[in-house]
């Protein structure tokens, strides 16, 4: 649950927006400062940076006094309750994949100005937003939002963190462009296409895991999913396995593996613990079954093996290697071949 004292990351450039909301219809924002304590002088200082409670609160504020959940991003608003109709059109879809496909599709009912595409490419799969109109001063503030908001949705779909690959925006680089990695936990690229959020396309095989009950307490506090970080990922051992396989050289100690995968060490262990999984269990799996692999259907030498299966020297492969099987990499490929 965030909090007050928590650590204060989001850009006032965002509360601008809400702000330039308020104008745009003629009404005062000095309510929703009030309930967000936000102070009016805060705003002349583009430093300024508030928790993400203060948001909340400030957003919250904003869509029921301006009867508009997407703040004045489109040429029509979208009165309170619109995200959770489309929502609610989503979680009968027997996977992620669908469920997202939904989303895009009606959302495009609701708001025209933009399409939302869900697409897979080499195994990757991709959120990208196209504009059909100057969406003028609110662009970042919308193209972020909506980014962050079907981010969240999907992992509170199917209950897990789903990690971004990359992010990718239209716009030059923003004066508080250090948020981004925050915002969205992956490297941001600038000046691109279009905007767009990439994620592993496992993902959207995934069942969902949650159900109308579940949808209706989410819809009371829906607007902590765009800063929600899961500790789950229901697909970390098949990520890490995947590592482990393709990329033996360069997951030798739990540091490297953690950098590809864009967390810390012991974030990793963490979780894999939470999914009753070991790292070491894991780079035996992968390793025994590349070495064993290799042992029968090549003649590489025993170093080779030892080094494409991820091992730093063939010394500590053969003793891992009896460990396994009971017999000498060489025993075990001489009776492999008889």
């Amino acid at each position: 649950m965030p909090s007050l004292q928590a650590p204060a990351l989001t850009p006032i450039a965002f509360v601008q927006a809400i702000v330039l909301a308020y104008e745009r219809r003629g009404l005062d924002p000095s309510e929703a400062l009030k309930q967000a304590q936000i102070a009016p002088e805060a705003l002349e200082n583009p430093a300024t940076r508030i928790t993400a409670l203060q948001f909340e609160r400030m957003s919250d504020a904003a869509m029921h006094e301006l009867d508009d959940e997407g703040l004045s991003w489109f040429s029509r608003r979208l009165p309170w309750g619109s995200y959770g109709m489309l929502a609610r059109a989503s979680i009968s879809a027997p996977n992620l994949g669908v469920a997202l496909k939904r989303w895009c599709r009606h959302h495009g009912l609701i708001a025209d100005d933009i399409t939302l595409n869900l697409s897979v490419s080499s195994q990757t799969a991709a959120l990208t937003i196209t504009e059909h109109r100057d969406l003028g001063a609110l662009r970042e503030f919308c193209l972020v939002s909506v980014l962050r908001n079907f981010h969240g949705l999907a992992c509170w779909f199917i209950d897990s963190r789903i990690p971004l690959t990359g992010a990718q925006f239209p716009f030059v680089a923003p004066a508080h462009q250090e948020v981004y990695p925050v915002l969205f936990s992956a490297p941001a690229h600038y000046l691109q296409g279009q905007a767009a959020i990439q994620f592993d396309a496992s993902y959207l095989g995934l069942p969902l895991r949650r159900d109308e009950a579940a949808l209706r307490q989410m819809l009371q506090r829906a607007l902590p999913l765009t800063v929600l970080q899961y500790r789950r990922d229901r697909l970390l051992v098949q990520r890490v396995r995947q590592a482990l396989a393709s990329q033996p050289v360069d997951t030798h100690s739990a540091d490297d593996l953690a950098a590809l995968l864009n967390m810390s060490a012991r974030s990793l262990h963490r979780q894999l613990k939470d999914e009753s999984a070991s790292l070491q269990a894991l780079k035996d799996e992968v390793r025994q079954t590349r070495a064993i692999d290799l042992l029968l259907r090549t003649q590489r030498p025993i170093k080779q093996v030892a080094l494409a299966a991820g091992f730093q020297n063939d010394k500590s492969f053969t003793r891992a290697f009896r460990a396994w099987t009971g017999q000498s990499p060489t025993a075990f490929r001489q009776a492999g071949q008889v």
